[in-house]
Protein backbone atom coordinates (compact mmCIF):
# COMPACT_ATOMS: atom_id res chain seq x y z
CA UNK A 1 0.00 0.00 0.00
CA UNK A 2 1.14 3.19 -1.13
CA UNK A 3 0.76 5.76 1.69
CA UNK A 4 1.18 3.34 4.68
CA UNK A 5 3.19 3.84 7.67
CA UNK A 6 6.86 3.98 7.14
CA UNK A 7 9.33 2.22 8.98
CA UNK A 8 9.98 4.08 12.67
CA UNK A 9 6.39 6.22 12.21
CA UNK A 10 3.77 5.18 14.91
CA UNK A 11 0.06 5.20 14.63
CA UNK A 12 0.19 8.41 15.74
CA UNK A 13 2.21 10.22 14.00
CA UNK A 14 0.60 8.58 10.70
CA UNK A 15 -3.21 10.16 12.23
CA UNK A 16 -2.22 13.74 12.03
CA UNK A 17 -0.20 13.97 8.94
CA UNK A 18 -1.17 14.27 5.13
CA UNK A 19 -1.75 11.31 3.21
CA UNK A 20 0.59 11.25 0.62
CA UNK A 21 1.31 9.17 -2.06
CA UNK A 22 4.30 8.27 -3.68
CA UNK A 23 2.71 9.47 -7.51
CA UNK A 24 1.28 12.82 -5.71
CA UNK A 25 -1.50 14.10 -3.54
CA UNK A 26 -4.48 11.75 -4.67
CA UNK A 27 -6.74 15.13 -5.46
CA UNK A 28 -3.94 16.45 -7.33
CA UNK A 29 -2.32 13.48 -9.09
CA UNK A 30 0.30 16.18 -10.79
CA UNK A 31 0.80 17.87 -7.61
CA UNK A 32 4.23 15.87 -6.20
CA UNK A 33 4.49 17.66 -3.37
CA UNK A 34 1.13 18.07 -1.02
CA UNK A 35 1.13 21.35 0.61
CA UNK A 36 -1.73 21.15 2.39
CA UNK A 37 -3.64 23.67 -0.35
CA UNK A 38 -6.93 21.87 1.31
CA UNK A 39 -6.43 23.83 4.55
CA UNK A 40 -4.57 27.16 3.34
CA UNK A 41 -6.74 27.65 0.31
CA UNK A 42 -6.68 31.20 -0.91
CA UNK A 43 -9.20 33.55 -0.38
CA UNK A 44 -10.33 34.79 -3.99
CA UNK A 45 -11.04 38.77 -4.40
CA UNK A 46 -14.00 39.79 -5.02
CA UNK A 47 -13.70 42.57 -7.87
CA UNK A 48 -16.49 44.46 -7.03
CA UNK A 49 -15.92 45.43 -3.75
CA UNK A 50 -11.67 46.39 -4.30
CA UNK A 51 -10.49 49.80 -3.09
CA UNK A 52 -10.10 52.42 -5.32
CA UNK A 53 -7.55 54.92 -5.79
CA UNK A 54 -8.74 58.52 -5.35
CA UNK A 55 -5.40 59.90 -5.56
CA UNK A 56 -4.37 58.62 -9.48
CA UNK A 57 -7.54 58.16 -11.03
CA UNK A 58 -6.46 57.48 -13.95
CA UNK A 59 -4.06 54.66 -13.52
CA UNK A 60 -3.89 53.21 -17.33
CA UNK A 61 -3.79 56.69 -18.74
CA UNK A 62 -6.69 56.78 -21.42
CA UNK A 63 -7.24 60.25 -20.66
CA UNK A 64 -3.91 61.07 -21.45
CA UNK A 65 -4.33 63.54 -24.75
CA UNK A 66 -7.88 64.14 -24.26
CA UNK A 67 -8.69 66.01 -21.17
CA UNK A 68 -5.69 67.77 -20.11
CA UNK A 69 -7.12 71.38 -20.97
CA UNK A 70 -5.62 74.30 -18.65
CA UNK A 71 -5.85 78.32 -19.17
CA UNK A 72 -3.04 78.33 -21.19
CA UNK A 73 -3.97 76.11 -23.76
CA UNK A 74 -6.73 77.75 -24.06
CA UNK A 75 -6.71 81.45 -23.78
CA UNK A 76 -2.89 83.56 -24.38
CA UNK A 77 -1.95 86.59 -25.47
CA UNK A 78 0.28 86.91 -27.88
CA UNK A 79 3.38 89.89 -27.46
CA UNK A 80 2.49 93.38 -27.45
CA UNK A 81 -1.46 93.16 -27.15
CA UNK A 82 -1.44 92.74 -23.32
CA UNK A 83 -4.05 93.13 -20.96
CA UNK A 84 -4.47 94.60 -17.81
CA UNK A 85 -2.33 92.22 -14.87
CA UNK A 86 -5.10 92.36 -12.84
CA UNK A 87 -7.55 91.48 -15.71
CA UNK A 88 -5.32 88.88 -16.88
CA UNK A 89 -4.81 86.90 -13.29
CA UNK A 90 -9.00 87.13 -12.76
CA UNK A 91 -9.59 85.51 -16.13
CA UNK A 92 -7.35 82.72 -15.07
CA UNK A 93 -9.34 82.28 -11.48
CA UNK A 94 -12.49 82.35 -13.11
CA UNK A 95 -11.47 80.17 -15.98
CA UNK A 96 -9.69 77.37 -13.68
CA UNK A 97 -12.29 77.99 -10.95
CA UNK A 98 -15.53 77.62 -13.50
CA UNK A 99 -13.83 74.29 -15.19
CA UNK A 100 -13.04 72.86 -11.66
CA UNK A 101 -16.86 73.38 -10.36
CA UNK A 102 -18.83 73.00 -13.38
CA UNK A 103 -17.05 69.78 -13.37
CA UNK A 104 -17.67 68.77 -10.32
CA UNK A 105 -21.57 69.81 -10.65
CA UNK A 106 -21.57 67.82 -13.73
CA UNK A 107 -20.25 64.85 -12.12
CA UNK A 108 -22.83 65.32 -9.58
CA UNK A 109 -25.31 65.22 -11.29
CA UNK A 110 -24.93 63.17 -14.49
CA UNK A 111 -22.04 61.26 -13.32
CA UNK A 112 -23.74 58.43 -11.48
CA UNK A 113 -26.10 57.99 -14.10
CA UNK A 114 -23.68 57.43 -16.59
CA UNK A 115 -22.00 55.18 -14.60
CA UNK A 116 -25.49 53.40 -14.43
CA UNK A 117 -25.93 53.57 -18.41
CA UNK A 118 -22.65 52.68 -19.06
CA UNK A 119 -22.13 49.49 -16.84
CA UNK A 120 -25.48 48.33 -18.61
CA UNK A 121 -24.16 48.81 -21.81
CA UNK A 122 -20.45 46.93 -21.18
CA UNK A 123 -22.66 43.98 -19.40
CA UNK A 124 -24.96 43.73 -22.76
CA UNK A 125 -21.71 43.92 -24.48
CA UNK A 126 -20.15 41.50 -22.58
CA UNK A 127 -23.29 39.05 -22.75
CA UNK A 128 -23.37 39.13 -26.44
CA UNK A 129 -19.91 38.21 -27.05
CA UNK A 130 -19.90 35.47 -24.69
CA UNK A 131 -23.62 34.27 -25.39
CA UNK A 132 -24.07 35.25 -29.48
CA UNK A 133 -20.73 36.36 -31.27
CA UNK A 134 -18.27 33.36 -29.54
CA UNK A 135 -20.97 30.81 -30.29
CA UNK A 136 -21.73 32.31 -34.23
CA UNK A 137 -17.48 32.21 -35.12
CA UNK A 138 -17.10 28.65 -33.42
CA UNK A 139 -20.36 27.62 -35.77
CA UNK A 140 -19.05 29.93 -39.10
CA UNK A 141 -15.83 28.13 -38.39
CA UNK A 142 -17.17 24.61 -38.15
CA UNK A 143 -19.36 24.86 -41.41
CA UNK A 144 -16.50 27.15 -43.07
CA UNK A 145 -14.30 24.09 -42.78
CA UNK A 146 -16.99 21.43 -44.10
CA UNK A 147 -17.38 23.63 -47.51
CA UNK A 148 -12.88 24.43 -47.54
CA UNK A 149 -12.84 20.43 -47.75
CA UNK A 150 -15.57 20.35 -50.52
CA UNK A 151 -14.10 23.42 -52.42
CA UNK A 152 -10.61 20.90 -52.46
CA UNK A 153 -11.94 17.84 -53.27
CA UNK A 154 -13.54 20.09 -56.42
CA UNK A 155 -10.60 21.66 -57.61
CA UNK A 156 -8.27 18.72 -57.13
CA UNK A 157 -10.98 16.84 -59.26
CA UNK A 158 -11.66 19.61 -62.16
CA UNK A 159 -8.65 21.70 -62.32
CA UNK A 160 -5.75 20.04 -61.49
CA UNK A 161 -6.07 17.98 -64.33
CA UNK A 162 -7.36 20.15 -66.78
CA UNK A 163 -4.06 22.65 -65.58
CA UNK A 164 -2.41 19.56 -65.92
CA UNK A 165 -3.20 18.76 -69.18
CA UNK A 166 -2.83 22.02 -70.39
CA UNK A 167 0.69 22.41 -68.98
CA UNK A 168 1.75 19.34 -70.86
CA UNK A 169 0.10 21.06 -74.05
CA UNK A 170 2.06 23.91 -74.07
CA UNK A 171 5.15 22.78 -72.48
CA UNK A 172 6.96 21.65 -75.90
CA UNK A 173 6.17 25.43 -77.39
CA UNK A 174 8.95 27.21 -77.63
CA UNK A 175 9.41 30.76 -78.40
CA UNK A 176 12.73 31.85 -79.82
CA UNK A 177 13.34 35.94 -79.95
CA UNK A 178 15.10 37.35 -82.10
CA UNK A 179 16.97 41.55 -82.32
CA UNK A 180 17.66 42.43 -85.85
CA UNK A 181 20.12 45.01 -86.25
Amino acid sequence: MTGGLKDGETDEEFLHSPFIRKQGNIYKPNNKDMDNDSLNEKTMEDVHTKEIDLVNRDPKHINDDVVKVDFEDVIAEPAGTYSFDGVWKASFTTFTVTKYWCYRLLTALVGIPLALIWGIFFAILSFLHIWAVVPCVKSYLIEIHCVSRVYSICVHTFCDPLFEAMGKCFSSVRIRLTKEV
